[in-house]
């Protein structure tokens, strides 16, 4: 899979306001009403993340969770995390 241009992931982020591009990586942080909330969004999107064989670095500290995405392989940003960005945001949309 080929890396994604500055100008294309600007341009695909538009369909996911709560994502920015920094680092060579897409990021968004959600909050939950709880850690209980958070962790079950979690196990769902980690479900996501082994059908799509694409896994995120992340990190929760109690209801937040802080989620960073880019593929290693093609150093940087690709169709593949944005695939997983749009499972991500359905699942977290689910949870609200």
């Amino acid at each position: 899979m080929s890396k994604l241009s500055e100008q294309d992931i600007e341009k695909k982020l538009l369909r996911f306001p709560d994502w920015e591009y920094f680092d060579n990586a897409i990021h968004a942080e959600f909050e939950f009403d709880n850690f209980r909330d958070c962790f079950s969004a979690m196990s769902r999107i980690a479900f996501e993340c082994e059908a799509l064989n694409h896994h995120p670095e992340w990190t929760n500290t109690y209801n937040i969770l802080s989620i960073s995405l880019s593929t290693h392989d093609a150093e940087g940003v690709t169709e593949k995390d944005f695939k997983l960005a749009e499972a991500i945001e359905m699942i977290v949309e689910v949870q609200e």
